[in-house]
């Protein structure tokens, strides 16, 4: 069972994985850095638990004790309880949620371990490449878990998926859908390629195939690569792909935000049947 801990003082050092949750550039470097990431809510906390993630603590405020009893009375981790007035000094910013919960990462897989992990069968995997939004990229995140992705590679660019705003987005999809970074970028593809994907780029280019008149069976086994907000795929990663193909639009608008087109381009390669 858990500690229940009253604190009033806001430079109590017990809650320094709390501190300064609005500094992006600070928690960039510290939550990869010290291993931890911060879960936001009731629903991602359980679904961070469940997907196994170590809890280091959490903070609360008194409203949500009761609520989260079952947690506390099953995990060891100590629980902070505070006034809202003070978890937003403590934090930076109004934690409308009631909740927040400090976790362990766990080893990121390298994208060679997670291939041979996802191998096999028709599965579709997806690619991100230069993922900036944290927003953006939890959408995606989202999406991946609603419509059957099996794994999401990731460049090394991307930004971090175990990132609060991320994981919040997500609605701790983050934690369901396995990812892994490729390292190599775009020489990487190659080992996509050799674990028998095909890999789609997904460009509004006027060369690219509509999704809708491209066979079903080309989706079986398949890796589809989405490009970052601003440009899309880079040339290099266009040039890596087997086909590009594209969501095809009324006229005079040739794109989407990305997290929309990644949830149009999972539904429409699914497995039919």
């Amino acid at each position: 069972m858990a500690d229940l801990i009253t604190v009033e003082d806001p430079d109590d050092p017990r809650l320094r994985d709390y501190t300064g949750l609005t500094d992006v550039e600070l928690r960039r470097r510290r939550e990869p850095a010290e291993g931890l990431f911060i879960a936001e809510g009731e629903k991602v906390i359980r679904r961070a638990k469940d997907a196994g993630y170590e809890m280091r603590s959490m903070l609360l405020s008194a409203k949500w004790v009761d609520v989260m009893r079952d947690v506390i009375d099953e995990l060891p981790a100590p629980v902070y309880a505070v006034s809202p007035e003070l978890a937003e000094r403590v934090t930076g910013y109004h934690v409308h949620r009631g909740a927040l919960a400090s976790m362990q990462r766990k080893p990121l897989p390298t994208g060679g371990e997670l291939l041979t992990a996802h191998t096999g069968g028709s599965r579709r995997i997806a690619i991100f490449e230069g993922f900036v939004d944290h927003a953006n990229l939890g959408a995606a995140f989202r999406s991946a878990a609603a419509l059957g992705i099996s794994a999401i590679l990731l460049s090394p660019d991307c930004a971090d998926p175990l990132y609060r705003r991320a994981i919040k987005v997500s609605m701790g999809s983050v934690f369901s859908v396995p990812y892994g970074r490729l390292t190599d970028w775009p020489a990487d593809l190659e080992q996509v390629r050799e674990a028998g994907y095909r890999i789609l780029a997904m460009t509004p280019s006027a060369k690219a195939t509509p999704l809708d008149q491209v066979p079903p069976e080309r989706f079986e086994q398949s890796a589809i690569m989405l490009g970052s907000e601003g440009h899309g795929l880079s040339t290099y990663a266009l040039r890596a792909a087997d086909e590009w193909v594209r969501i095809p639009m009324s006229e005079g608008i040739d794109s989407l935000n990305v997290a929309a087109a990644s949830a149009v381009a999972f539904y429409a390669t699914r497995p039919r049947g």
